[in-house]
């Protein structure tokens, strides 16, 4: 079965700050409609104002998608880190100023590599042109598992300062200790009065 130039597909995302295009062919052979991708031939991701386009082979679209969407997991759960280690094709890293630093490393020896600086909008469009390609139907290429699980609790613990930790376990603690002290003190509620025509109490025998 045969493929012709004819049957190349694009897709294209769109935000107001990025723009983010695949090329590609049906897989015939996997039974793919004429109008999915199932054979990425190449990718770019380009920035509104800016000079920089970015491209690669389909490793760095993976690492891109794996690396964002994860670093955007820790900065909603408040805990900002580097994600991507320093041979990956990608890394994301929080930078000055608030801006989120994107390096993209090229395959190719002798090559630096290319360091992007995001603002929050803009990481914002990025995040979300990745999760459209993720949920496209018509990208029939097999992509890094989903990045977006709940952070574990020793993840967002080891972040969090030992004062923050600690605070709520103290606090509580005092809470009952003061509780505990006023009841201590407090007198003990009077005895309840004899109901009419009851006997009166027995008195003490000496």
């Amino acid at each position: 079965m045969f493929q012709t130039a004819s049957m190349k597909q694009t897709l294209q995302f769109d935000q107001q700050s990025c723009r983010l295009t695949l090329e590609g062919l049906p897989d015939l052979s996997a039974g793919h409609s004429s109008d999915a991708i199932g054979i990425l031939t190449g990718w770019s991701l380009a920035w509104v104002g800016r000079p920089e386009e970015l491209e690669g082979r389909r490793e760095h679209l993976e690492a891109i998608l794996r690396v964002v969407l994860s670093y955007a997991r820790y900065l909603i759960s408040g805990v900002p880190r580097r994600v991507g280690a320093a041979e990956d094709p990608a890394s994301i890293s929080p930078g000055e100023d608030g801006r989120h630093v994107l390096l993209l490393r090229s395959s190719q020896a002798g090559v630096e590599p290319l360091a992007l600086g995001l603002d929050d909008a803009e990481l914002a469009d990025l995040v979300r042109v990745l999760d459209r390609l993720r949920l496209d139907p018509r990208l029939q290429v097999s992509l890094p598992e989903d990045p977006c699980r709940p952070l574990r609790a020793r993840e967002v613990q080891g972040r969090t300062p030992l004062q923050r930790r600690l605070s709520g376990v103290v606090g509580g603690a005092a809470a009952l200790g003061l509780t505990a002290a006023a009841a201590w003190l407090l007198p003990p509620p009077p005895a309840p009065a004899p109901a009419p025509g009851s006997p009166p109490p027995a008195a003490p025998r000496g």
